[in-house]
């Protein structure tokens, strides 16, 4: 029987955004103390924890002096290298394990672990040559997305490839590395279940949600989705099973494609919190990054239930191209809430915060989020064109 990590004690993140700093909030709140590590410093995680650390993860005797003063270690991305990893595990508990992170850290071992698991995905190869991608392309078909097999997200170090012809301009856009093509998925919408897991194998999850996303980041998520009850349990079904297969201590997400034949197929995973479980911490009794601390910490978990239908819409830096958003105007909507992140600079593309609005039902919820976000730029840019007028 593991001992629980009890309050009053240390808990470790590696990472320093803003799941980090959501994630310290809820374990503040719970009697937590929080020691966060990143190369950077005045972060979002650092704002609100007891102790910031800046020190490169590469600082492998930074990581355990680190790890030594704390309880557990846990992650807020899962771009961190296995060595920091195994570092830190050298002086406490590191959960989820580095060999979750080892798996979703990189797209070619991620499309591997879920074919040998019997998790549906779409068609695929791992290649590593342009000769490689080319033979490839004949066995996937087109049009296909090259991905780079690291350190791509919202969009990055992705490639479409509509013919035969673009094929070695896609290989030199991925700068030639180990990568995997995937054939083009015709989609009717996209969903995400984020789920958590114990150290003794209890599960929850928050059901089902759709994900829109726009230039490649997601920018609407609505809970709970409008799909049947079937596809929702089966969705709930492919979350527990790839948690189990994993052997997850901890919260991950797992992004899937609803196909227009009502198929479902996993796209990518998230070993941490997810931007698509951002309404957890409003709408439901117990948020993604409460349980999150409760896994690791080896506490019972708190019921996921939904008390209401929500929406959460990204606010990313373009808002700021003018100036300061108008708070005030988001704010006059009774019920949206205001996130915000402490990031210290705005620039395009840039997850600041996010607003989350609840309401009857999700179309509600969407619509309200969606014109609260409107709103914070409406008289602004009104002002902005009479100046120019």
């Amino acid at each position: 029987m593991n001992q629980a990590i009890l309050p009053g004690a240390a808990v470790g993140v590696l990472g320093s955004g803003q799941l980090g700093r959501m994630f310290a909030i809820a374990a503040r709140r719970m009697g937590y103390r929080v020691h966060v590590l990143s190369p950077d410093a005045d972060t979002p995680t650092g704002q609100v924890a007891d102790v910031e650390v800046s020190a490169l993860y590469e600082d492998l005797d930074a990581v355990r002096a680190f790890a030594r003063r704390v309880a557990v270690v846990t992650f807020e991305f899962e771009n961190v290298p296995a060595a920091t990893a195994a570092a830190a595990a050298e002086f406490a508990p590191v959960r989820p394990a580095g060999r979750v992170l080892h798996v979703t850290q990189d797209r070619a071992r991620e499309k591997a672990f879920l074919a040998a698991a019997g998790i549906p995905v779409a068609p695929f190869r791992v290649v590593e040559t342009v000769e490689a991608l080319d033979a490839a392309v004949v066995d996937v078909g087109l049009p296909a997305i090259l991905k780079t097999a690291s350190f791509g997200y919202d969009g990055k170090g992705q490639v479409r490839i509509d013919h035969s012809e673009a094929v070695a301009a896609a290989w030199d856009a991925v700068g030639g590395r180990t990568s995997v093509l995937e054939g083009v998925v015709d989609f009717e919408r996209e969903v995400s279940v984020v789920a958590a897991r114990g150290l003794d194998g209890s599960f929850v999850h928050y059901g089902v949600v759709e994900n829109r996303h726009a230039n490649h980041i997601l920018d609407l998520t609505i809970a709970p989705a409008g799909v049947p009850e079937a596809l929702a349990r089966e969705a709930e079904r492919l979350a527990c099973a790839v948690v189990e297969a994993l052997d997850v201590v901890g919260v991950l997400c797992v992004e899937m494609f609803v196909t227009r034949d009502a198929r479902l197929l996993v796209n990518e995973l998230a070993p941490r919190p997810h931007n698509s479980g951002h309404f957890t911490f409003d709408a439901c009794v117990t948020s993604q990054f409460e349980q999150q601390l409760r896994a690791v910490c080896g506490l019972p978990f708190g019921s996921p239930r939904q008390l209401v239908p929500a929406a959460m819409a990204n606010l990313l830096g373009g808002l700021w191209q003018h100036g300061e958003p108008d708070w005030c105007a988001a704010c006059a909507f009774p019920s949206v809430k205001l996130h915000l992140y402490g990031k210290a600079s705005a620039r395009p593309g840039r997850k600041m915060g996010h607003l989350t609005a609840m309401a009857g039902t999700g179309d509600e919820a969407a619509r309200i989020v969606i014109a609260a976000r409107a709103a914070l730029t409406q008289g602004r840019d009104m002002t902005v064109g009479e100046a120019h007028g």
